[in-house]
């Protein structure tokens, strides 16, 4: 197997990438100038020696404690909590959400041997009896609210769940409200084209006018 081949079959085990666009790809990064393609190279060769978890929230970062964690204009008394890193950039893109996050690493799937020990909970957990610190006044921050923020899918609603049942429990001195997420009809959305459990969900979480 020559080089072209060997690079095809690296691009097509990406997400998304099948084997027409990862020859593509290929064919593409040999019209292009040689410092680009070495660039390219070494970026991908030292992605695993620099990028690594966040101690604090899990997400990916080249520093330790990541930007949002050691940002002393963040939200200290809320944690979102997400299955993957790049629902962080996600929810980031917005700009609406000013909190902390948490990383669990995707969720509870008894049927493939995925319990609440193989995700990051116990540190969630952690992090919510211990809460944050202020640094201005270096006065402590009760966690208030945690928001989860897992897909609206059968795993992801399970784990919600858990989530709910295991911080209810922690019986701490400063109440913890449990969040979701808003689900339902998006906006602009048609009712012809709306699937049952998005219906389904637009009427639990409906709102006063």
């Amino acid at each position: 197997m020559n080089i072209f081949d060997e690079l095809t079959n690296n691009f097509s085990r990406l997400p998304g990438i099948g084997k027409k666009s990862a020859v593509r790809m290929v064919n593409w990064l040999l019209t292009q100038d040689e410092f680009y393609v070495q660039k390219f190279a070494r970026n991908i060769a030292e992605l695993k020696s620099k990028i690594k978890p966040c101690s604090v929230c899990g997400v990916w970062t080249e520093t330790d404690p990541c930007p949002i964690c050691s940002n002393p204009l963040r939200e200290k008394s809320q944690i979102c909590v997400v299955e993957q890193s790049q629902d962080v950039s996600t929810i980031e893109a917005y700009g609406e959400y000013r909190g902390l996050y948490h990383v669990l690493g995707g969720v509870i799937k008894p049927l493939e041997g995925v319990g609440p020990a193989q995700l990051s909970i116990q540190p969630l957990l952690n992090r919510i009896k211990v809460g944050g610190i202020d640094e201005a006044s270096g006065e402590k921050i009760a966690v208030t609210e945690v928001i989860i923020a897992t897909n609206p899918t059968v795993e992801g609603d399970s784990t919600a769940l858990y989530l709910n049942k295991v911080i209810s429990e922690l019986n701490l001195p400063v109440p913890v409200k449990v969040t979701r997420l808003a689900t339902g009809i998006p906006v602009g959305g048609d009712l012809e084209y709306i699937d049952k459990r998005t219906l389904s969900l637009s009427f639990r979480g409906r709102a006063e006018l």
